[in-house]
C-alpha cells in the first residue's frame, strides 16, 4: 500500500515538528508542535494548518516538548476529536506544560494588545488558551514502550528515544490491500538522546524499515565524550567563574529534564565540598511540576532516586508566584537563578534578562540548543542591545553556553543511530534541523557509506508518495507558507529590531542637534524614494 506524507513543521527548521500521513483508509499526525524562533516563523502558529484538523483520525506524540506538542489544544480546538496517544510519562507532563503554555499565550497576547492599543493597532486573539489545553487532554491516550498497538489497522510501537522523560522513536506499520504483500514500514525518530545520558538508557529501535525520518539538530557538530564527573567539572567552572566576586548567575532552564539533570549536579557538587551552598533560585513553575512528574516516573528512570531526593533540600528556593518571582530582583550577586524559557523566547527568563543582564557582573549561562532567531541565539551571536517587549535593553553582562547538558544526539550519536536502523530500503529523510546541519549530517552519512540519492532534506510543506515499490516521488506544486529564504538567519523583523538599536546609538553619537536633523532628512529622503 502507497502513502503520502506531507512535512508540516521541523523541516528547514527545528521546531513546530508535525507531519501528516494518508492512507487509503487513514488521516493521522505525527506530533502537532509550536514555531519558535524568527516572528515570521513563530506567524504559522497563528495561521491555519496545511490540512482540516476535523478530518485527521488519531495523533502519535514522540514527547512533551512544546516544539513536538504544543499546537494540540489548537489543534482540537479546531476541530480534531481523534484520540492522541503517547507515553504515560508524556501525558503526565503535558497535564503541566500544556496549560502553562496557554496562559503564556494569553499573557503574551495580553501585554501585545496594550501595546496595539496605543499604537492603533488591530487586537489579536491567542492561539489558544489556558482553558483550551486543559479540555483536549480528555483525549489523550497512554501507550506501553515496546508494546505493538493496533488503530484501525495501522500498527504502531513506541521506542524508547532517550531525549526526556517519556520520550519516544515511533514505529508505524501500514497493511497493504494485497494478501501476499509486507506492510509498509515507516520509523520517526523523535528527538534523540545522547548516549549515557543521566536518567535514560541510549535511544534505540529496531532495524529494516521502508523509510525513516530522522532529526538532524546537530549535524555537523561532535561533541567531546565526557562522563558524568567531567561534566560536573564544567559546570562547576562555569558557575565558580560566574559567581567571582559580586557576580549573579542566570541559567534559562529547559523546564523538564535539563532543569532536574542542573539541579541534581549542582547538588551532588555541593554536598562533595567542591561548591559553597550558594543560593539557588528555581523560578519556574513549570520545572516544580516536572519535578514531581520526574519524582511518579522514578522507576522507570535509571539513577535517579537519590537526585530526585536532593532537589527538596533547602538550599534551593522554589518560586512559583509571580510576587516571589519579582522579589528575586532584590538579589544582586552570589545566587543562581534558574527561569524558563531554554530559548529565552518566553517565561520568567526575560524578565531577569531585562532586570539584570545591564550589569557586567551577571553571567547568563545558556545550557541548550537556541533556535535561528530565538533571543537566546540572539544574545549567543553577542548582540549588545536586544528588545524584549518592546523595551530596548543593554546587554553588558557575559554570555556563555556548554553543550555537554544537551538532550539532543550530536552528529557522531545520529549516524550510529542510522546506521542500526538499516537496512533502510527506500528513503531517509533529514528533519528536525537548520539546513546547514540537515546538510552536514547528509555528507556524514554518504562519507559513512549510505547511498546518497536514498537521503532527502525537505522542506516546509513538502509532501512525497512513500512506495515499497522503489525510490518515493515529491509532489510537484505543492503550496508552501515559507520559502527557504524565510527559515534562514534572521528574519526582517530581526533585522528591524537591530536598525532601530543602531539609528538610537548613531543618533546619540552625533556632536549637535543639527547633525541629528541632517541625519533625520536623509533617513526620510530614502524613505520617501522608496
Amino acid at each position: 500500500m502507497d502513502a503520502t506524507l506531507k512535512f508540516c513543521g521541523a523541516s528547514g527548521t527545528v521546531t513546530g515538528s508535525c507531519y501528516l500521513v494518508q492512507t487509503a483508509g487513514h488521516r493521522f499526525l505525527v506530533d502537532c508542535g509550536l514555531f519558535q524562533g524568527t516572528k515570521t516563523i513563530k506567524a504559522l502558529n497563528y495561521g491555519d494548518f496545511p490540512f482540516d484538523p476535523a478530518s485527521i483520525d488519531f495523533a502519535l506524540l514522540t514527547h512533551a516538548h512544546i516544539d513536538h506538542a504544543g499546537l494540540l489544544p489548537k489543534l482540537y480546538k479546531h476541530g480534531f476529536r481523534g484520540k492522541t496517544y503517547m507515553t504515560a510519562a508524556t501525558q503526565d507532563l503535558l497535564s503541566a506544560m500544556l496549560p502553562d503554555s496557554g496562559h503564556i499565550q494569553e499573557m503574551d497576547v495580553m501585554n501585545l494588545n496594550r501595546r496595539n492599543a496605543r499604537r492603533g493597532k488591530p487586537q489579536i486573539e491567542p492561539i489558544y488558551t489556558q482553558k483550551d489545553a486543559e479540555a483536549c487532554q480528555q483525549y489523550f491516550e497512554p501507550v506501553d514502550y515496546e508494546q505493538w498497538l493496533d488503530i484501525g489497522g495501522i500498527r504502531v510501537k513506541y521506542w524508547n528515544a532517550g531525549h526526556i522523560l517519556g520520550s519516544a522513536s515511533i514505529e508505524i506499520e501500514v497493511p497493504s490491500d494485497e494478501p501476499d504483500e509486507q506492510s509498509l514500514r515507516l520509523l520517526w525518530s523523535g528527538d534523540l538522546g545522547p548516549n549515557h545520558k543521566l536518567f535514560h538508557p541510549d535511544p534505540g529501535a529496531a532495524s529494516d524499515y521502508d523509510y525513516v525520518i530522522s532529526e538532524s539538530t546537530y549535524g555537523g557538530r561532535a561533541r567531546p565524550v565526557v562522563t558524568s564527573d567531567e561534566k560536573r567539572q564544567i559546570l562547576l567552572e562555569e558557575i565558580q567563574t560566574a559567581l567571582k566576586g559580586e557576580g549573579l548567575l542566570l541559567i534559562p532552564a529547559f523546564a523538564v529534564e535539563r532543569t532536574q539533570e542542573l539541579l541534581a549536579d549542582i547538588l551532588i557538587l555541593q554536598k562533595r565540598g567542591e561548591l559553597r551552598n550558594v543560593p539557588i533560585f528555581l523560578d519556574s513553575p513549570l520545572a516544580i511540576k516536572a519535578t514531581e512528574v520526574f519524582k511518579k516516573h522514578a522507576a522507570s528512570l535509571e539513577d535517579i532516586a537519590d537526585h530526585l531526593d536532593d532537589i527538596n533540600t533547602e538550599h534551593i528556593r522554589f518560586t512559583e508566584s509571580v510576587e516571589e518571582s519579582k522579589a528575586i530582583n532584590r538579589i544582586k550577586s552570589g545566587a543562581i537563578i534558574m527561569a524558563g524559557s531554554g530559548m529565552c523566547d518566553a517565561g520568567r527568563i526575560r524578565h531577569h534578562i531585562k532586570n539584570h543582564m545591564w550589569n557586567s557582573n551577571t553571567t547568563l549561562l545558556l545550557v541548550g540548543y537556541q533556535a535561528e532567531g530565538s533571543l537566546g541565539r540572539l544574545l549567543l551571536n553577542g548582540a549588545r542591545k536586544v528588545r524584549i517587549q518592546g523595551e530596548e535593553i543593554q546587554i553588558r553582562g557575559k554570555v556563555k553556553q556548554i553543550e555537554t547538558y544537551s538532550g539532543h544526539a550530536d552528529e557522531n550519536e545520529l549516524i550510529d543511530w542510522i546506521r542500526d536502523r538499516k537496512p533502510i530500503r527506500h528513503g531517509l529523510y533529514l528533519c528536525h534541523g537548520e539546513q546547514e546541519a540537515s546538510e552536514a549530517l547528509k555528507a556524514a552519512l554518504v562519507a559513512d557509506g549510505m547511498h546518497e540519492a536514498l537521503i532527502s532534506i525537505p522542506t516546509i510543506d513538502d509532501e512525497v508518495r512513500l512506495s515499497r515499490a522503489g525510490r518515493p516521488d515529491f509532489f510537484a506544486n505543492v503550496k508552501h507558507r515559507l520559502k527557504k529564504a524565510d527559515m534562514v538567519g534572521w528574519d526582517a523583523h530581526n533585522e528591524f529590531a537591530e536598525l532601530q538599536i543602531d539609528l538610537k546609538e548613531a543618533f546619540e553619537q552625533l556632536a549637535d542637534e543639527k547633525s541629528r536633523r541632517a541625519l533625520a532628512r536623509k533617513i526620510k529622503r530614502v524613505l520617501e524614494e522608496k
